[in-house]
């Protein structure tokens, strides 16, 4: 699930950059390569600007929320704010050159780490 989220704002991020690149700025942007300058446009230059930054406006809220959803998700792990890693008893145990091993602390490892050996 969390894989998915990161995956839907790496797209809504390529598709707000895209927009933003597309809108027209001051000097003309990518909208004016395409639209030619002698045709009728289906949509007229105001709202097709009008169109775009409600895009913009939305895909950078999408990321907002998507970003507090994934926040949230994370954050109602019950670990304390322990950093969760397979590495860190060996990493603790480790003998450091020219002194001598401590005793690693009495830490619970989470069941998922087990099972990844």
């Amino acid at each position: 699930m969390y894989l998915g989220l990161i995956i839907l704002v790496a797209i809504i991020a390529v598709l707000l950059i895209l927009v933003v690149l597309v809108q027209n700025s001051k000097g003309g942007g990518l909208s004016s390569e395409f639209s030619g300058s002698g045709s009728a446009q289906m949509f007229g230059v105001k709202k097709t600007t009008d169109l775009l930054e409600q895009i913009t406006w939305g895909l950078a809220g999408a990321i907002i929320v998507i970003s507090l959803v994934s926040y949230i998700m994370v954050g109602n792990s019950s670990d304390g704010g322990a950093i969760n890693s397979v590495n860190i008893e060996k990493a603790q145990n480790t003998a450091v050159p020219g002194g001598t091993v401590a005793p690693a602390p009495a830490t619970e490892v989470p069941a998922a780490a087990d099972s990844a050996n």
